[in-house]
């Protein structure tokens, strides 16, 4: 196997770091949680990341599954089996973010371009099937590229979603001096916990990013449903500071949702410097709702393509 440029940290919280780059653009993924833990275009960072002695604040850069977001009280039914997972959010009594970000993810094929990782989901308490999830990034003059391929590799169906964590910025800018741009027409309204319990137009309100405007002072942490879509199926949102330097997180068909979160929750040297723009495949507590849940046949594969470019 070629190899990305690659450095075994033995005390990083991170495990392994593969470092790939083309084009004046370099990130670095890491073993735990395959995910990106810093991207950079010509010298310019492009996401929030963390240090390598760092646990991924916030769960930057995680790769969310088998669900994303929250499930209420970690409980859910599918096959006519009642089911429990452990409670990852206990303060709000939730399973949050899915079962696959602070695990180990093998290196299965690297150049110095690309890095594609993969783990071995076993059954476990709560989700009782085994899934094998892939994810191939690269980088190019196009920016980063994320290729997520989730295969069934058990002998019944399971239920499945997945979704992203990158944190966008502009150095410099405060996340209120940013226009943003979220082509959809409704959000998903939440209790307390976070949790569904309802949607909402968002025309005329202050969650009405169809087009783009600034930030201002908007607390979000919303997931975002009814996407207008690109010719090609996909969608992206965009951001940009009063100079014309921005960002765009565009995701291909595969995911028809997108969570917003402002950073309004993070430890004081990270508030609201950074966006949060998190491609999903479903809303939160899909599992028990069934909004948009896929269902993963013995031996079939689910595939979804995102990625972020600088501008």
């Amino acid at each position: 196997m070629e190899t990305a440029a690659a450095a075994q940290l033995k005390h990083a919280p991170s495990g392994t770091q593969w470092t790939i780059r083309s084009g004046g653009q370099e990130a670095v993924i890491v073993e735990v949680g395959g995910g990106v833990r810093t991207f950079t275009a010509d010298g310019r960072d492009v996401v929030s990341g963390y240090a390598e002695h760092e646990h991924a604040v916030g769960s930057a850069g995680h790769v969310l599954a088998p669900w994303p977001n929250r499930i209420r009280d970690g409980q859910y039914t599918f096959g006519g089996e009642h089911l429990q997972l452990p409670l990852t959010e206990p303060d709000r009594h939730n399973a949050i973010h899915g079962l696959v970000n602070w695990v180990r993810w093998t290196a299965v094929d690297a150049t110095e371009d690309s890095i594609t990782v993969a783990h071995d989901l076993v059954p476990q308490a709560g989700y009782p099937w085994p899934l094998r999830l892939q994810t191939r990034w690269s980088v190019s003059e196009a920016g980063l590229r994320a290729e997520h391929e989730v295969t069934n590799t058990g002998g019944t169906p399971v239920p499945f979603g997945l979704a992203t964590h990158p944190y966008v910025l502009v150095p410099g800018v405060p996340v209120d001096d940013l226009t943003l741009r979220v082509p959809a027409r409704s959000r998903v309204l939440v209790d307390a916990r976070l949790l569904p319990i309802g949607a909402a137009a968002v025309t005329g309100t202050e969650f009405d990013f169809v087009e783009s405007r600034r930030l201002g002072a908007t607390v979000l942490d919303t997931a975002f449903g009814e996407v207008d879509t690109n010719a090609d199926g996909g969608s992206q949102v965009d951001i940009a500071a009063p100079d014309g330097r921005g960002v765009t997180v565009w995701a291909d068909s595969a995911f028809t949702w997108w969570q917003v979160y402002s950073s309004d929750t993070l430890p004081p040297e990270r508030l609201r410097k950074a966006l949060a723009i998190e491609p999903m495949t479903c809303p939160p507590d899909a599992f028990r709702s069934g909004r948009d849940v896929i269902v993963l046949e013995p031996g079939t594969t689910w595939r979804g393509t995102w990625g972020i470019r600088a501008h």
